[in-house]
């Protein structure tokens, strides 16, 4: 049996390559940003601990501090916070529009959700 591939790959374009780029420094800011945040509120843990506490342990502080990290990669990479999506939007021309986290709701980013009334979305009336 004889198998043949019909397709032919097609060389990844340049925008391509500088788009993925942009995606993985965007997922590795947002995560150092949370891990930031889970070190800050692991800081303020510890010091409202008591002395047996295990949070006062070198050992787990060791262990959290790693799972602190798991954790942040993991959000980043589901843009749980939507700091990537924020820094996309900015960085990306606007020919190639950023998809959105699933269950983004349009109407938010519309600007009429909360606070715009109808009348301000039709203009002025006379």
């Amino acid at each position: 049996m004889e198998l043949r591939i019909t397709q032919s790959l097609e060389p990844i374009s340049d925008g391509a390559v500088q788009r993925a780029r942009v995606e993985q420094a965007a997922i590795k800011f947002e995560a150092f940003f949370v891990g930031q945040m889970l070190k800050q509120m692991r800081q303020a843990t510890q010091a409202l601990a008591g002395e047996d506490s295990p949070f006062k342990d070198r050992i787990h502080q060791d262990m959290l501090d790693i799972a602190d990290t798991q954790v942040a990669d993991a959000m980043a990479r589901q843009r749980a916070f939507g700091i990537a999506d924020v820094i996309l939007r900015q960085l990306l021309p606007p020919a190639m529009p950023v998809p959105l986290k699933s269950g983004a709701d349009p109407v938010a980013l519309s600007g009429q959700g909360a606070g715009a009334s109808p009348a301000d979305a039709t203009g002025p009336t006379p």
